[in-house]
Formats: structure tokens, sequence, C-alpha cells
């Protein structure tokens, strides 16, 4: 059995455990108040009665025959074995739980140990993507951070960037990390893929578009605004 299996088996029993050891524990606790009751009225009887031999003389004073019964000592002995009883299963169902906390910690720090490897794995994939664009001279929008624009074009006229990497397959859906430092583009906020459309406007804040983020299906062959720098521009001819 592995150890998953294991687990899911321990967690299974556990409550039935638990159950089981807070009704003994229950029961142990009534039978050592009934015995404390009844040991507290034999000693209290036992102490009466030598008050009045005392008194009448029937029962002289000497300090080392003065003591409670046998039936007493042997009550006040039952209450500590019952008492001790108790212990062992508290301690018993601690060592259940801390046991079943240990577990879940093994597993949960065995999923941060794959989630980190297929990190590792997805990124490792995506720099391998990268680099044969970058050696063949293809500008993309990876190439092309939001900070650097004056150093590949001039400001009369923006470069359209055509990617020639597929989009993104179906796997990359998955519930797996990406790399945290690639860049992100667009309306979208997603990492470039497919064909990209720069924006014309120097002060553009995202500058990078997918073509189907913004409805373009070919790639303009003159300046291209955004839907959000558009209306800036119209309003400057206008002045």
């Amino acid at each position: 059995m592995g150890f998953l299996e294991d687990f899911q088996a321990s967690v299974e029993s556990l409550p039935s455990m638990l159950h089981r050891n807070y009704s003994l524990m229950r029961e142990l606790d009534k039978s050592l108040q009934g015995v404390q009751l009844e040991n507290e009225q034999r000693c209290q009887q036992e102490i009466e009665d030598i008050k009045h031999g005392l008194e009448s003389g029937s029962i002289t004073y000497d300090p080392a025959k003065l003591k409670f019964s046998e039936e007493a000592i042997e009550e006040q002995k039952h209450c500590v074995r019952i008492a001790d009883e108790k212990v062992a299963l508290a301690t018993q169902t601690y060592d259940l739980l801390d046991q079943f906390l240990r577990k879940l910690e093994e597993i949960r720090q065995e999923k941060e140990a794959a989630a980190a490897v297929a990190a590792g794995t997805v990124a490792a994939a995506s720099a391998a993507v990268a680099t044969p664009a970058a050696s063949a001279g293809v500008s993309t929008a990876d190439a092309t951070p939001k900070t650097g624009r004056a150093g590949e074009r001039g400001r009369g006229g923006r470069k359209k960037a055509k990617v020639p990497t597929e989009p993104p397959p179906p796997a990359i859906d998955l519930e797996l990390p990406v790399d945290p430092n690639e860049p992100t583009y667009c309306f979208c906020n997603q990492v470039s893929y497919g064909e990209m459309v720069a924006c014309d406007n120097p002060n553009c804040k995202i500058e990078w578009y997918h073509i189907g983020c913004v409805g373009v299906k070919e790639l303009p062959k003159g300046k291209w605004y955004c839907p959000s720098c558009v209306g800036f521009q119209k309003k400057r001819k206008g002045k």
C-alpha cells in the first residue's frame, strides 16, 4: 500500500477511533466522579465516627491507629487508576491527531515540490520556443520590451511585428504556473503569442496588442492606433 492509500485509510478510520476514545474518556469520567463521591461520603462518615468515639471515650487517642478504613483507602487508589486511564486515552488521542497532521504536511510538501518541477518544465519549454525566433532575427513582442521602443525604430514609422510562433497549445490551459518574469501585453494582459500589432502613439501605455483582441484581421500597412489612443489622435488633429 502506497503512502497516499495508507493516508486515506487512516483518515477514514480516524473519526471512529476518536469517537471511541472520547466515549471511553466520558465513561471513565463518570465512573471517577461516582467513586470520588462514595469515597468522600465514606471518609466523612468515618471522621464523624472517630469524633463521637473520642468524645464518648470509647476510642483511645492514638495517632497510629486513627486512620481511614481499608475500604476508603482502596477507593482512593481506584480513583487514581481511573485518572491514569483517562490520561493514557488523552495521550493516545493526541498522538493520533499529531500523526494525521504530519502526514497531511508531507502530502502538502509533495504537491509543492511537484508544482515547482512543473513550473521549471514550462519555463524551459518557453525558453526553447523563444530561442529559435530570436536567432532567426524575427521581431517579436518579447524582443521589443515596452520600455525600449526607440532602440528598434524611429517615431516616424512604427513597425508591426508578426510572430511566427503558433498559439499556445491546449496544454497551457492546465493548472501549471507560467514564468512570472515573462512580460504581458494587450488588453488581455497575457504573454505574446500569434500575430501582434504595435500602436503608433509613442505615449501608448500598452503598445503591443494581439490582433484578435483589437479586431484586426490583417496587419495594417500604415500607422495604426489602438482603441485607447485613436480618440486622442483625433482630438490632436482637430486642434
